[in-house]
């Protein structure tokens, strides 16, 4: 949990680590899921957004959650989760937002926050 709440913390400010895959007990929920899903629907929201809005960063939030997926997915079960909330995140928010609008740009901002937020109560979550 440790290095999943380093990678996220530095994956919230745009920044990437290198992360090796813990070993987990195979099929047990942890006790972080619901703000780790979340935060992977947030990445899905932010991911559609910004590149609505121009920000031309290509598949840089798409490669967190590849990173996210590599750290937690330790079963297929788990990998699809994580999968399913990104995308949900992402395809949510594409059947409602076509071009970017003052609103698009405050949800931008609000996932952003949302996820600096996430990412530190995942660290402060480590024992």
């Amino acid at each position: 949990m440790a290095k999943l709440a380093a990678m996220v913390a530095c994956a919230s400010m745009g920044l990437s680590i290198a992360v090796a895959t813990p070993a987990y007990t195979q099929g047990v929920d942890k006790p972080y899921d619901d703000r780790l899903m979340r935060l992977s629907e947030v990445l899905g929201a932010v991911h559609y957004l910004r590149e609505l809005c121009g920000a031309n960063e290509g598949q840089v939030w798409r490669e967190r959650m590849r990173e996210i997926i590599e750290a937690e997915g330790s079963n297929a079960l788990r990998r699809a989760r994580l999968t399913r909330s990104f995308n949900q995140g992402y395809y949510s928010y594409s059947k409602t937002h076509k071009i970017c609008t003052t609103t698009a740009q405050t949800a931008i901002s609000r996932f952003m926050s949302e996820g600096v937020q996430l990412s530190e109560a995942l660290v402060k979550s480590v024992p």
